[in-house]
């Protein structure tokens, strides 16, 4: 039998490439530079060839630069 935590957040919808680049209105070349310096979200590895963001921390993300 597997335990549920009924207390958990539900996952949080990814975001390939192309929407990130759209949302945020930065270009492939920035997105990647960022995200290795720390200075955007990280991200995921999904399988071999494919990763995408997870859509709550590029709203977070997002949500710091407006109020910045």
């Amino acid at each position: 039998m597997h335990d549920q935590n009924t207390n958990a957040a539900p996952p949080s919808r990814m975001m390939r490439l192309p929407e990130v680049k759209r949302l945020t209105g930065l270009s492939r070349s920035t997105i990647y530079r960022l995200g290795g310096t720390g200075g955007f979200p990280r991200r995921v590895k999904l399988s071999e060839r494919t990763a995408a963001w997870p859509e709550a921390a590029v709203m977070d993300w997002l949500a710091a630069r407006c109020a910045a």
